[in-house]
């Protein structure tokens, strides 16, 4: 499996286009190009700043609920977020908006050791205890993000008898085990959604960032505690736990996030190679653990 085609053909012509159209003042800027991802691509222009174009029309959403949202919630939380700085609209043949940032310097904290990472394991859950407040009526929907971990059995399934994986009974069994913890009955909450180790940029110890908002919904909060296998070791998931809240039925359920998520990231490596590794990690943690 591949990355899907890009719909729109976004290269430096187009993104100069847009600048010198929309926001003049920073039209005569360098442009580098530092990402052509799954969904979007990303120009850095000058030094502090990027701009974020959807390649697929699916994104679009994704980008507009970033705008949407994460101008209110940047204020709050303990760290960075990628929260738009202006926002760009159709024009000069791109068809979608797409959004000026702040650009964010930092180490991407799935290119640390893991053991590097156990300094922002505190701050990290800091971070989630802020963000894991009720959400407005009118939050995004994500049908698979913050539901009932029930919902995804199919597809967890599915990818527990592809063969892809090692130790796929011992997953299952787990799966089984954890599938059937009491599902989350308090408000839904702000949620990232993709708490893996890609998505947090580290400046030494510190957590600088925390980024890719486009899976943003509300729901359950052991959605994003699912890091603690994902992001930590042992040792770093202790002190992750030790700053949440979560009661021994959301450890759980996070515990089978982190299942979920990790098995996605191992079973399609070939598409984001970047995250073998993670996926990897993450499998390793879940099984190793006794709760």
């Amino acid at each position: 499996m591949t990355a899907p085609v890009a719909e729109i053909d976004i290269d430096a012509d187009l993104v100069a286009r847009l600048l010198r159209a929309q926001h003049p003042d920073l039209a005569d800027r360098p442009l580098q190009l530092v990402a052509n991802g799954w969904d979007n691509v990303i120009f850095k222009v000058g030094d502090d700043l990027c701009v974020r174009l959807p390649r697929r029309e699916v994104a679009v959403r994704l980008i507009v609920n970033e705008q949407r949202w994460l101008p209110t919630l940047a204020p709050v939380l303990p760290a960075r977020i990628p929260a738009p700085v202006r926002v760009g609209l159709p024009g000069q043949g791109y068809p979608w908006p797409w959004s000026v940032c702040a650009w964010i310097d930092g180490e991407i904290a799935a290119r640390v050791p893991v053991a590097d990472r156990r300094p922002v394991a505190a701050a990290l859950a800091e971070f989630m205890t802020r963000l894991h407040v009720p959400a407005p009526p009118d939050a995004p929907v994500n049908p698979v993000r913050g539901v009932p971990l029930a919902v995804r059995d199919e597809q967890i399934q599915d990818r527990l008898t592809s063969g892809k994986l090692a130790r796929e009974d011992e997953l299952r069994r787990l799966w089984d085990e954890l599938r059937e913890t009491p599902v989350y009955a308090g408000p839904p909450v702000w949620l990232h959604g993709d708490p893996h180790p890609a998505n947090l940029v580290l400046r030494g110890s510190t957590l600088e960032a925390v980024i890719d908002f486009g899976d943003i919904t509300a729901g359950d909060p052991a959605t994003d505690l699912a890091a603690a296998w994902l992001v930590f070791d042992a040792e770093g998931r202790a002190a992750f736990r030790a700053g949440t809240e979560a009661d021994d039925a959301t450890w759980a359920r996070a515990r089978g996030w982190a299942l979920a998520i990790g098995t996605a990231i191992a079973v399609f490596a070939d598409i984001h190679p970047g995250l073998a590794d993670a996926g990897e990690h993450a499998i390793s943690q879940v099984l190793a653990d006794h709760g």
